[in-house]
């Protein structure tokens, strides 16, 4: 099973509203697995950033 991150592509959505984040996944199965695999480890930044605002981050 090899990982496209190309397929993160198909929908390189993202955003956030008040402090969630939101996140736009492809339609398959497949597809979604493989952009978790790529988003998953950054979610815990994403969510400091929003908690403390992207001048306090890093």
């Amino acid at each position: 099973y090899k990982i496209k991150p190309t397929a993160l592509l198909s929908r390189a959505i993202a955003g956030h509203r008040n402090k969630s984040l939101i996140i736009n996944l492809p339609g398959s199965p497949k597809a979604v697995k493989e952009c978790l695999t790529i988003v998953l480890p950054i979610i815990p930044h994403a969510l400091e950033i929003l908690e403390k605002g992207s001048a306090e981050c890093g």
